[in-house]
């Protein structure tokens, strides 16, 4: 088994109800790994992308969400996550290509644009990250210090 199944499948059997039953959609989702001809949907894989970023697993979390992200293109928490998963795994134009488009999508999307600034800074673009970090500041009800 590989370490990417590795990882989803031991964090799967955690979710358990207040009595200690495990919780009923976790029965699904283990039902379906002995399922040879399963096929992950987008929002199985979207789930593992998280559980991968989750695990400190930034580059796999970034493949396997890139896939997802051609898959359903205008969801704004799956490319904002896989922006996250840029930045931490030091792929910084992929993470400003990504944020860019969250911001022209989405224009006061605050973590987009306080993200973008932290990327440009990160590259060595103080000048640039400052429009952005100010943005975020103001989106987010605080006085920016840039």
């Amino acid at each position: 088994m590989n370490n990417e199944l590795s990882v989803h499948d031991s964090t799967m059997f955690n979710a358990y109800q207040p009595g200690g039953e495990v919780a009923a959609d976790r029965w699904v989702t283990a039902r379906r790994l002995f399922d040879a001809g399963h096929v992950e949907t987008p929002a199985e894989k979207w789930e593992r992308g998280q559980l991968l970023f989750e695990s400190r697993d930034y580059v796999k979390a970034a493949e396997l969400l890139a896939a997802v992200a051609d898959e359903v293109p205008f969801q704004t928490d799956l490319h904002l996550l896989l922006a996250r998963a840029y930045y931490h795994s030091a792929q910084l134009n992929k993470a400003e290509a990504r944020l860019r488009v969250i911001v022209d999508r989405d224009p006061v999307e605050h973590y987009a644009h306080l993200l973008l600034g932290r990327t440009l800074e990160r590259q060595g673009r103080p000048e640039e990250a400052a429009p952005w970090l100010r943005l975020a500041a103001a989106f987010g009800g605080e006085l920016a210090e840039v």
